[in-house]
């Protein structure tokens, strides 16, 4: 991929530098949020090679790339010339109260979960070891190794301050220090010795904080409107000691007093409640989280659920809801896979095979947004795969006694008296995904189109031996783009020959060589043309536009006619077309291209009529 290309393109497409107010990237997607969303050209951005999908998710407006996202977001910010610690997950005051808090999770969360995901697989690492006796609990290897796996989690509460003052825009080393301060040793033994304390009078309720995750999602939201207020109202020579020093003092007895305590009792009553609900009505709630979860991956806002499964993890060592996000990928993963068997398309079974088994390592957005979305009915089966396999799950109170990833890689995390009920899980999750995506089927898009272009390939006159340099002038205006990243398998591969692909503006073919026409398919959406100097060139208008019978298509020549460069050959209807749901993205192909050494594309992006489009040289 290349991603300088794919960041200039996106860049355009989105309104450029000036229309971005903020950008940020999770697992596989490019977040913006944006000045003026409706001059997106979402249109160009689903065609282009690269991206799997686009989102609205309240004020985000996000880009689903898959795992190449870092680097499109590298070479992003590059181009655009925005630098990377320009607080680019800062939320705006746009948007329902719901979608902004949402927001603020998954932006505080989203930059900590490597950490967190690698603290939680050693931690499962160390899980195996003792289970296979290659390390004793008592010996020193085991707390090295303890201490790493325990380490971000301890200290969840100083990652959270660092990374949601950057988010909200404050200074992350003073939310750090806030952090470190309520975890500091001798203050986190005085409050877990149970006795009430007293700061200048005020009394601080007992509470262990570390590993929490609310009480310091609360403190870090405060300490940054205090900070920014008390920065307000300083002045400039006085601010590098009196903001931190002010802030400092007053978050962290407030911490203490306040909005520790409530942090600690809401995060309580949110565990003791989902605890409750899957202890008490399991079965029902894993079917119905079972079957929706892909959809809250879809909206993007599932990093949203990452505080709520530690949280539940901090107060009662164990969760119930990441079981369910585990079959739910998995499922995903399972239904891509099962389209890899069942396709014909080369194409879309490479396709599918990647994207499934990185699916069934968590990472779901290119197995859902590439095939099963796509073709539908898989995606349908996998939400049937994931609500019964949830369903089993919390029939038997299922649980997950750490963080990490949600796929096959995270098995440790179910070891415990439940681990054969998750692996039995799992197994639903896969094999009945598969079934339903077999007995459901789908449209695989591949054979009529393949035989149509077979026929007017065969239908071309023969080549000469001898060809001199040729010249073949654009027969559309519009967006030029690699064949390669056509919508169509046979065209991307090559198979049909070597060309360039268009996106029409105008609705008119004109004919791109002096020469003759060989055939024009009956549905006049294709023209099989032989210029004077033996190229072969076959126009396809449109992706699987054969439907259409030749509606919305005009011919203004027939096979025999002598043409001319600039002459109409076929007029069509954009409007009517792409409102019928068809995409008009045009190859033209060099169907003898294996007779020429050379065939060279102008290299423009845009380009008018009758302008060069390729050179083909032996």
């Amino acid at each position: 991929m290349n991603y300088e290309k794919l960041s200039k393109d996106i860049l355009e497409n989105i309104g450029g530098k000036d229309n971005v107010e903020k950008v940020s990237h999770c697992v596989t997607r490019l977040r913006f949020i944006l000045k003026d969303k409706e001059i997106v050209n979402e249109k160009r951005l689903q065609h282009l090679s690269g991206i799997i999908g686009l989102q609205k998710s309240g004020n985000q407006f996000q880009i689903i790339i898959g795992n190449d996202v870092a680097k499109v977001y590298k070479a992003f910010i590059k181009i655009a010339g925005i630098a990377e610690d320009r607080s680019p997950n800062s939320p705006t005051k746009k948007g329902n109260p719901i979608n902004r808090i949402l927001e603020t999770f998954a932006g505080i969360f989203t930059p900590i979960m490597p950490a967190i995901v690698g603290a939680g697989m050693v931690k499962g690492i160390l899980s195996v070891l003792v289970i296979l006796g290659w390390v004793s609990n008592e010996s020193e290897t085991y707390q090295i190794i303890n201490a790493l796996s325990d380490g971000a989690f301890y200290f969840l509460p100083i990652l959270i301050a660092f990374s949601g003052a950057r988010y909200l825009g404050s200074n992350p080393y003073i939310a750090a220090a806030i952090g470190a301060a309520v975890l500091y040793p001798s203050l986190t033994t005085l409050l877990q010795e149970g006795n009430t304390i007293s700061f200048f009078g005020l009394p601080i309720q007992p509470a262990s904080y570390p590993s929490s995750v609310l009480p310091m999602f609360l403190t870090v939201w405060a300490a940054a409107n205090i900070e920014k207020l008390i920065d307000k109202y300083t002045h400039n020579a006085l601010k590098p000691l009196v903001v931190p020093t002010l802030t400092l003092f007053i978050v962290v007895p407030l911490f203490l007093i306040v909005i520790g305590p409530i942090g600690f009792i809401l995060g309580g009553w949110l565990s003791t409640g989902i605890t409750y609900l899957f202890e008490h009505a399991g079965p029902l709630a894993g079917l119905l989280l079972g079957g929706t979860l892909s959809m809250i991956i879809i909206t993007g806002m599932h990093y949203a659920l990452v505080p709520i499964f530690l949280q539940n993890v901090a107060v009662n060592g164990f969760d119930y809801l990441l079981p369910i996000w585990t079959v739910a990928n998995i499922a995903q993963g399972a239904a891509a896979i099962a389209v890899f068997w069942m396709t014909k398309n080369k194409k879309l079974k490479s396709i599918s095979l990647s994207s499934g088994i990185t699916a069934l390592l968590g990472v779901t957005e290119p197995a859902m947004y590439g095939v099963n979305l796509r073709l539908k009915k898989p995606f349908l089966a996998a939400l049937i795969g994931s609500a019964l396999a949830g369903l089993f799950m919390m029939s038997f109170q299922t649980k997950a006694y750490i963080y990490v990833k949600a796929g096959l890689q995270g098995i440790p995390m179910f070891f415990g008296e439940t681990f054969i009920f998750a692996m039995i899980g799992i197994v639903i999750a896969i094999v009945v995904t598969m079934f339903v995506t077999y007995f459901l089927k789908f449209e695989d898009p591949i054979e009529e189109m393949e035989t149509e272009q077979e026929k007017l390939s065969e239908s071309a006159a023969p080549s000469i031996s001898l060809v001199k340099e040729n010249t073949v002038f654009s027969p559309l205006q519009g967006l030029v783009k690699p064949m390669t990243e056509m919508n169509d398998a046979t065209f991307a591969s090559g198979i049909m020959g070597k060309g360039v692909a268009i996106e029409p503006e105008t609705g008119r073919l004109l004919s791109p060589v002096n020469g003759k026409v060989e055939s024009v398919f009956h549905t006049k959406h294709a023209i099989g043309i032989t210029s004077k100097d033996g190229a072969e060139i076959l126009i396809h208008i449109g992706i699987d536009t054969v439907k259409l019978n030749g509606q919305y298509f005009t011919a203004f020549v027939a096979a025999g006619d002598e043409i001319n460069v600039g002459d109409l050959l076929i007029e069509f209807d954009i409007a009517a077309i792409e409102k019928a749901g068809y995409e008009l993205t045009t190859a033209i192909v060099i169907t003898n291209s294996d007779r020429f050494n050379e065939v060279e594309t102008a290299g423009k992006q845009q380009i008018h009529e009758k302008e060069v489009l390729l050179q083909l040289s032996v």
